[in-house]
C-alpha cells in the first residue's frame, strides 16, 4: 500500500526523525474526529464532527478531490508509524476553479506545534498553486475558518499569512410545537413547495437544476461568491457518504404573467439530538433571486423549514449568515426570532500558480 506523499510537507528540523508524514488511513479516522471533537469542544461542551462525513473526505469518494497528509510519530527508522494516532492533518479541497478549502487540525500537545503548523500550512500553497495551475488560473484562494475565540488557531493563521476577511453569525431559533398550523402563508402570487421526487425516492433532475440555478444567481453579488459549476454542485452530492435529504429541499416560484417562475431555493439537513437539546433542522443554503426580492420569498421559505420542524418534533432550527450581508439577512432573521449563539471568522491567504517542488518528479525507488 502507497503510504507516503512524495510531495509531502517538508517537517521542521526539531521534529526530524520524532514525527513523520503519510496518507491517511481508515484507521485515521475515529482519532482524527476525536482531535477535530476536542479542538471545537473548547468553545461547545456539546460539538459533534460527522465521522461519515470525515471518513469520505479522508478515504471515501471525496478523498479523490483532496491533498491530505496525516502526521504521526515515526518509528526507529524514521519512517511514519501505522499503530500510533496521528498527532495532526491537513487537507485541501480543489473546490471551484480559484478557490481551495484548507482543513487542518493539530492536537494541543504535539511537539513543536507551531513549527509544525509553519510547515503545513507552507504545504498548502503549494497544493493550492498545483490546483491553480490545474484549473489554468494565475492563483488561487486559500479558504479555511476558525471560531472567534479560538486566539490560538487564529495566531497560527496569522504567522502563515493568512488574513481574517470576514465574520459570521450562526443563529439559532427554538420550534414549538403549534408553529406547524400557525405560520403565516406565503404571500398571494406567491408559493413554497418541496421538489419533486420519482416514486423511488430521487428528485427530479430540473428542479435539482433549478435549486443550483437559484443559489447560484442568488449569490452572484454576495462577498466571496465564485462560480461553482452544476456539474461540481451534482459532484458534491454524488460524493456524500448517504443521500442527501430531499425531502428537506425548497423551491419558492412567483407567479407572473400566468406563468409560475423560480424565484429562490432552500437547502436544509437534519441536526442529531444531543445531551441538552433534542434534534434540529440546519438551514444549509438559503437564496431568493434578485428579480424576485422585494416579494417575501425569504420569509416564506425560512417558514417553511420552521413549519416543516414543527411538524417533525423538531426544538430547533440553526443556520448561518454573513455578519456584513448586503441583503440584510441577519435582520430578516432576528425579526422572525434567531439569535445569535457563536461567531466564526473566515481567514483567507493566495497561492499562486508558479512551479513548485511539487512538479518534481519522485525519486527514484
Amino acid at each position: 500500500m502507497l503510504l507516503v506523499d512524495h510531495f509531502a510537507p517538508t517537517l521542521p528540523a526539531a521534529l526530524e526523525g520524532r514525527l513523520a508524514t503519510r496518507l491517511p488511513l481508515a484507521s485515521d479516522v475515529a482519532p482524527v474526529t476525536a482531535l477535530i471533537t476536542a479542538a471545537m469542544r473548547r468553545y461547545d461542551p456539546e460539538a459533534a464532527v460527522d465521522e461519515a462525513g470525515l471518513r469520505s473526505r479522508m478515504v471515501g469518494l471525496k478523498s479523490w478531490a483532496r491533498r491530505q497528509v496525516v502526521v504521526v510519530p515515526a518509528g526507529a527508522d524514521g519512517s511514519p508509524t501505522l499503530e500510533l494516532p496521528p498527532l495532526a492533518w491537513i487537507a485541501l479541497e480543489d473546490r471551484a476553479s480559484g478557490r481551495t478549502n484548507v482543513q487542518f487540525v493539530i492536537a494541543a500537545d504535539a511537539p513543536a506545534r507551531e513549527e509544525l503548523a509553519a510547515s503545513l500550512l507552507d504545504w498548502a500553497v503549494e497544493v493550492g498553486g498545483s490546483f491553480a495551475r490545474a484549473r489554468g488560473v494565475e492563483a488561487t484562494k486559500l479558504t479555511t475558518d476558525a471560531n472567534a475565540l479560538d486566539t490560538d488557531r487564529a495566531h497560527l493563521l496569522e504567522a502563515a499569512g493568512y488574513e481574517m476577511v470576514r465574520s459570521w453569525l450562526h443563529m439559532r431559533r427554538p420550534v414549538s410545537p403549534e408553529e406547524a398550523t400557525s405560520l403565516p402563508t406565503p404571500r398571494e402570487g406567491t408559493r413554497v413547495r418541496r421538489v419533486h421526487r420519482h416514486e423511488f425516492g430521487l428528485p427530479v433532475a430540473q428542479d435539482v437544476r433549478t435549486v443550483h440555478r437559484m443559489l447560484e444567481e442568488s449569490f452572484a453579488d454576495h462577498w466571496g461568491s465564485y462560480r461553482e459549476s452544476f456539474a461540481e454542485f451534482v459532484q458534491r452530492l454524488i460524493e456524500a457518504p448517504y443521500e442527501a435529504d430531499w425531502d428537506h429541499w425548497w423551491i419558492a416560484e412567483i407567479e407572473r404573467e400566468g406563468r409560475w417562475l423560480p424565484a429562490g431555493g432552500l437547502v436544509a439537513a437534519p441536526i442529531k439530538a444531543t445531551a441538552t437539546r433534542g434534534e434540529g433542522t440546519y438551514l444549509e443554503y438559503l437564496g431568493v433571486h434578485r428579480s424576485a426580492r422585494g416579494h417575501g420569498i425569504a420569509k416564506s421559505l425560512l417558514r417553511a423549514a420552521l413549519r416543516d420542524a414543527a411538524e417533525r418534533g423538531r426544538t430547533f432550527v440553526d443556520l448561518e449568515v454573513d455578519e456584513d450581508s448586503p441583503t440584510g439577512a441577519d435582520r430578516i432573521y432576528a425579526s422572525m426570532g434567531w439569535e445569535t449563539y457563536e461567531r466564526t471568522h473566515s481567514w483567507h491567504a493566495t497561492a499562486p500558480s508558479h512551479p513548485s517542488r511539487l512538479l518534481e518528479p519522485p525519486p527514484s525507488a
